[in-house]
């Protein structure tokens, strides 16, 4: 029997299960869809319970292609996506869905808390804003609408917590997680402060003890053993949420070194000595777990989505990505004066700023417009946008990149081109499980430290290095004018969005009812484009995976 790590990325749309030898060469690989389910006043949630079912057939899909090679499983690590509201009851139990990181309907309360202080008291203990999908934000939600949902809650295990208590019975969770709830990244222990201003001492219950993440959190049951077809005993580490997991992928440990993930999000983040030295004033601020070592992101709500919705938008769904680069290499740099702003969640937006009011939209459109100056302005879009977050965090002239987006090299050319930094693309898709395994690496005594256990598993790379365009230049300063410039009438179109049919004079259609799609990988195809984090989430099955061709 050969030995091997087990990782396992559940992510947004998508759980991912990979084998890795002890050497950490990649054995076998898993993949379920997760279905999203979204309605028409912003809600976003999965059901638990097909989370772990599809954990189940990751695992089992990954073993099966493995069977070769006899791995023997020696250490677990699991790692997710990050925020939401994962209720279960003392038994493990969900009461409720899922309610995920891109849920919406807390936008007003985001914006009420802004107003009367109490955000305020969230930045102050946490280092980061609030925004809807966050635990503070939805409980207080829930508490209205759910009462009875939330009185037989007794534990908050967010998405790799979750998946984790099903493997081990065991209630846990790590200060990359804790800390986008009510945790201060300076004490690793939860704000009293916080908990008391917002008047969520009523939810402390819920709320999971926090443990080194390198740390083992129980050995895998004999119940969950017979369901995955693994035996009992295996150790589980505590683990990270993705984005803090994807950085122990790339291998980025150290002080300063930053990293892109193109995924579901398009998340930038840099480590940072302690949270005194976190100042661009609006990232998300995530332990790492490693002393006093936080990581500053800036994580956007949508990421790559952005291209699976430019995609289904132009009647192209039936191409491929391959394909679909082609025809956006056909158009001009700049898109021919088209400006795409990708702001493209009903959250609003998080990153390059704060706007819960945030749309996206086309600019500098006519009738002469085409197919491929759209689909290029959306690659641009993006581009423009993580460079922005690139410089607001004073990242380093090489970025490591990794996700879903990752794959299309025109993507990480313009990128390079508009940040004029070296981007340095990972040549291993599932940047997330391989850093969910080498932290399981520690957590069995298979590596000394984490230092240790990321030699062990080094990532290969590709490199794109930046090349000056007067014209992407050009686009990029219109590309901010232009938002400047509609930023203001955002909340206007919002109120607009939340007419009634009756005062909008029109009944909504079925594209536009929010009835989720009876097949699941449908709506998991839809939803999906984009892997954690920060919130890196994950890549879509189908996303970019371009021939080399310059951009």
């Amino acid at each position: 029997m050969t030995p091997a790590v087990l990782g396992i990325d559940a992510g947004t749309t998508a759980v991912k299960a990979v084998l890795y030898s002890l050497e950490g060469e990649t054995l076998a690989a898993g993949h379920r869809a997760v279905t999203v389910v979204r309605t028409p006043d912003g809600a976003a949630e999965s059901d638990i319970d097909l989370v772990w079912e599809a954990v189940v057939g990751a695992v089992r899909q990954a073993l099966s292609q493995a069977r070769s090679a006899g791995p023997d499983v020696v250490a677990i690590g699991v790692t997710g996506q990050g925020d939401g509201a994962w209720l279960v009851d003392a038994d493990g139990r969900p009461v409720r869905p899922a309610a995920l990181w891109l849920d919406g309907r807390g936008a007003d309360r985001v914006t009420a808390w802004q107003r009367d202080g109490r955000d305020a008291a969230v930045i102050a203990a946490t280092g980061s804003a609030s925004f809807p999908g966050t635990l503070p934000v939805l409980l207080d939600g829930f508490a209205e609408s759910e009462p009875e949902a939330l009185a037989r809650a007794a534990h908050h295990l967010n998405c790799k917590d979750a998946v984790r208590h099903r493997l081990t019975g065991e209630v846990a969770t790590d200060p990359s997680e804790a800390s986008r709830t009510y945790l201060d990244p300076a004490t690793l222990a939860y704000s009293d402060e916080m908990i008391d201003a917002l008047g969520h001492r009523r939810f402390a219950h819920l709320l999971a003890p926090v443990r080194a993440p390198h740390e083992s959190a129980g050995t895998l049951t004999d119940a969950a053993a017979a369901e995955l077809g693994l035996r009992a005993g295996v150790p589980v580490a505590v683990g990270l949420v993705d984005s803090a997991a994807c950085p122990v992928g790339l291998g980025a440990l150290d002080d300063q070194d930053g990293w892109v993930v193109l995924g579901t999000t398009a998340t930038v983040a840099v480590n940072r000595v302690d949270r005194a030295a976190a100042d661009s004033g609006i990232g998300i601020l995530i332990p790492t777990g490693r002393g006093t070592q936080v990581l500053e992101a800036l994580s956007s709500m949508v990421g790559t989505p952005n291209l699976d919705w430019v995609r289904d938008t132009l009647g192209l769904a039936d191409r491929g990505w391959s394909e679909l680069e082609r025809l956006a290499r056909t158009a001009p740099a700049g898109s021919g004066g088209v400006i795409y702003l990708p702001y493209g969640s009903p959250s609003g937006e998080r990153a390059p700023f704060v706007d819960a009011a945030a749309s996206a939209s086309w600019v500098g459109m006519n009738v002469t417009t085409a197919p491929a100056q759209l689909l290029r302005s959306v690659f641009e879009g993006l581009a423009f946008s993580v460079a922005e977050c690139l410089d607001l965090l004073d990242a380093a002239e090489r970025v490591p990149v990794c996700g879903g987006g990752a794959r299309s090299d025109l993507l990480c050319q313009l990128l390079a081109d508009v940040s004029g930094r070296t981007i340095v693309r990972t040549t291993d898709p599932e940047v997330g499980a391989r850093g969910a395994a080498t932290v399981a690496l520690v957590a069995a005594g298979l590596a000394v430290d984490l230092e240790a256990a990321v030699r062990v598993f080094p990532a290969d790379a590709v490199e794109f290095t930046p090349r000056p365009s007067p014209a992407l230049s050009s686009a990029r300063e219109v590309f901010a004018r232009v938002r400047a410039a509609l930023r203001p009438e955002w909340p206007a179109l919002r109120a607009l969005g939340r007419l009634t049919p009756d005062a909008a004079g029109a009944r909504p259609d079925a594209a536009s009812s929010g009835a989720a799609p009876s097949d699941e990988r449908a709506e998991a195809e839809r939803t999906a484009a984009g892997a954690p984090a920060a919130h890196l989430d994950e890549p879509a099955p189908d996303v970019p995976t371009p021939e080399r061709t310059p951009a």
